[in-house]
């Protein structure tokens, strides 16, 4: 029987310019960097307020890495989307979506991430 989640992983074209934009752009760290048997430069991404990681892989001699539309995304709940999203765009990443208010009453917006993945940011309604 399964336990917990541990991590997600993603192939990435450029490893460094990844982990960059998590940095600089959602505030994540890097937790810790390996070389996998096969030659893949790793690295796991820390998430606040939460065990789970990201895993950013760059495997070596493959073939680019091409996100089809709406794959996948990773979602992170923010505060204060509007704050948020200002900030986004100081630092040069701009909402590709939204922001949209959901039948829950959560708002929503996306970003684009290298390689063409999407990251969802949630900020749920508040409490009265």
């Amino acid at each position: 029987m399964v336990k917990k989640l541990l991590h997600t992983r993603m192939r990435v074209n450029e490893l460094e310019r990844t982990v960059k934009f998590y940095e600089h752009a959602l505030g994540l760290t890097v937790a810790r960097r390996s070389v996998s048997p096969r030659g893949a430069q790793v690295a796991f991404l820390a998430t606040p307020g939460s065990e789970e990681e990201i895993e950013i892989c760059q495997l070596p001699n493959s073939p680019a890495v091409q996100v089809q539309p709406d794959l996948m995304h990773l979602a992170f709940e923010v505060d204060d989307l509007a704050a948020f999203a200002a900030e986004l765009v100081r630092k040069g990443y701009p909402l590709s979506d939204g922001p949209t208010t959901t039948g829950s009453g959560s708002v929503i917006a996306f970003i684009d991430a290298p390689e063409g993945y999407e990251v969802e940011l949630i900020q749920r309604p508040r409490s009265r």
